[in-house]
């Protein structure tokens, strides 16, 4: 009882087998990577606030997709960085706020996506409904309440951790993650609720998983009959679907490797399993849209033009 009282630290062990020249390498990496990612998605954000012309409902969703990756990525890349050039790897017990951010991070994403989908669903498949139900104010308010809606979710899963007792503080992953806290419980019996809160958790995603799949499924059925609208997915859907494959490949591959990972597997690769959904999507994502619709490919073009001349 009295070990638990006194965790007041968690000792982070994912960088423990890195040595310290290619720690130096992968801070340079890393922060070359993070720069990127802030720029694209901040560049992104002000071609949608400052173009009038783009301010329509699947613009406004992109805007969101983008602050949201900013505000995943703020709650990963720092502490990642410091770790990179510290020679102890700890976070205070007040890293639980650092697995609230990145769990509503993730969760927000998808929540998002499942707006995009329904955005596009009601484009192509249901188009005279589609200024009365998703609106500017709509495209706004929405992400906004999910937003809300995952983090207080995610916040319901951190609180519950946080009254275990633990009986471990190392942690053998690069951040704080949440399943990781738990399995550290001095009294396995005491994690039941944990346990029950989280699956509900998954079931809930589970569901925006579905209602995803649900909308593409009756968009491409659409899509199939008509010529125009082949034109309009080909236009606006793909990029969906490449930010939606990248998203749940990264997410489950995370998910299987917290739950069923094999402690066989070497340390740099878990590291990469971790990081994959915290580095892949945020980057990739804003080139994915930048370079595939065509009014925000006219306005980069545009950008670059006026700057050269």
């Amino acid at each position: 009882m009295n070990n638990v009282s006194t965790i007041s630290l968690f000792f982070l062990s994912g960088l423990n087998e890195i040595s310290r020249n290619h720690r130096s390498a992968l801070f340079f990496l890393s922060l070359m990577c993070y720069c990127l990612t802030v720029l694209v998605n901040v560049a992104l954000i002000l071609i949608i606030i400052l173009d009038n012309q783009l301010h329509e409902p699947m613009y406004i969703l992109l805007c969101a997709f983008c602050i949201n990756a900013l505000y995943g990525t703020a709650g990963f890349y720092p502490k990642f960085l410091w770790d990179l050039l510290s020679p102890v790897h700890v976070i205070s017990y007040s890293g639980f706020l650092q697995a609230q951010v990145l769990y509503s991070f993730a969760c927000s994403d998808l929540s998002i996506l499942a707006l995009m989908a329904y955005d596009r669903y009601l484009a192509i498949c249901r188009p005279l409904k589609y200024h009365s139900v998703m609106s500017v104010q709509s495209a706004i308010k929405l992400p906004c309440f999910f937003w809300l809606t995952s983090f207080f979710i995610v916040a319901v899963n951190i609180f519950l951790s946080s009254r275990l007792r633990l009986c471990s503080p190392y942690i053998n992953r690069l951040f704080c993650v949440n399943w990781i806290i738990v399995s550290l419980a001095c009294f396995p019996r005491g994690t039941f609720i944990n346990g029950i809160v989280a699956n509900i958790t998954i079931i809930i995603y589970i569901f925006h998983s579905v209602f995803i799949v649900w909308s593409y499924m009756y968009i491409i059925k659409r899509c199939i009959k008509s010529i125009e609208n082949r034109a309009k997915f080909m236009q606006t859907c793909v990029p969906h679907l490449i930010a939606l494959v990248t998203f749940f490949l990264t997410i489950l591959i995370e998910i299987v490797n917290d739950r069923l990972g094999s402690k066989d597997l070497p340390q740099t690769l878990k590291n990469f399993i971790a990081v994959e959904v915290l580095v892949i999507p945020p980057l990739m994502n804003p080139l994915i849209y930048g370079f595939k619709l065509t009014k925000v490919k006219k306005r980069i073009i545009e950008f670059v033009t006026l700057k050269i001349k």
